[in-house]
């Protein structure tokens, strides 16, 4: 809640669901990261819900009672055993508590009909849990020479760098966009290979990188973003992107209200 906020304008706010990006920064209450987040659903009009990855009951009973959920970035990577691949050894370690939770919450919002923004790894993991494969670094397995994280530049920036990217006609992303090209930032080696059942990919980067999935299963908004919105303060994509969100969060917020009448 905002310092501004009655409780009342709180409780009418869509309750967006964020699990910590770590387990080690949920153990040592680190919320630099995640507090980006945080405040771009709050300045979105939604109120951010920081979810347990080491708790899994109170989880359990918390999705429920949320409208939406973000999942966030990590510096973790998924086993490539989990998308059926060889181990090529250029994955970072694992983080079994954050996966567990993703899992937990992804299984709940496509059951219940609720939207998900899936952030980075957060989009990678929805890409595996509906069977999808992955790139385990991009450098490496496809040559690129676009910079899709600091360590790609030297010397390397203070900031994410930044790239084009396309999408697809007719996407929420493209509408969103109010075009087919935006300008997005990048911090990460790994993307979509094989995108998984349900996901059309929606956008790429100029060398082909998977940066947009949408989910086609039902007319829920669940969308995959392979950059950091969180991180684009002001730009004016990243706001509607929030904010076309929180509006679909909103409309279940008001259908749950109107069945309980």
């Amino acid at each position: 809640m905002t310092p501004d906020m009655t409780p009342e304008e709180s409780r009418q706010r869509p309750r967006i669901g964020i699990p910590w990006d770590t387990a080690e920064a949920e153990a040592t209450h680190n919320s630099r990261k995640i507090s980006e987040y945080e405040e771009a659903v709050r300045k979105a009009g939604g109120e951010p819900i920081l979810l347990s990855l080491s708790k899994p009951a109170e989880l359990q009973s918390t999705l429920p009672s949320l409208d939406a959920f973000v999942l966030p970035g990590s510096p973790a990577d998924i086993k490539p055993a989990d998308y059926g691949a060889p181990d090529l050894g250029l994955s970072a370690p694992a983080d079994p508590l954050r996966e567990q939770a993703d899992r937990a919450i992804l299984k709940s919002a496509l059951a219940e009909h609720k939207p998900v923004l899936a952030v980075c790894f957060g989009c990678q993991l929805l890409n595996v849990y509906l069977g999808g494969s992955l790139i385990q670094d991009l450098r490496q397995e496809t040559g690129t020479k676009t910079p899709h994280r600091r360590k790609d530049l030297t010397p390397e920036p203070n900031a994410d760098p930044q790239h084009p990217a396309t999408f697809e006609a007719g996407s929420r992303l493209e509408k969103i966009v109010g075009g087919t090209q935006a300008e997005i930032n990048s911090s990460h080696h790994q993307a979509i290979a094989d995108p998984g059942k349900n996901l059309r990919i929606t956008a790429r980067a100029t060398d082909g990188t998977v940066e947009a999935v949408e989910w086609t299963g039902d007319s829920n908004w669940v969308i995959g973003v392979q950059w950091h919105p969180e991180r684009m303060t002001g730009d004016p994509f990243s706001d509607r992107l929030f904010g076309e969100f929180i509006s679909a969060a909103r409309a279940v917020r008001k259908s749950a209200a109107e069945t309980h009448k």
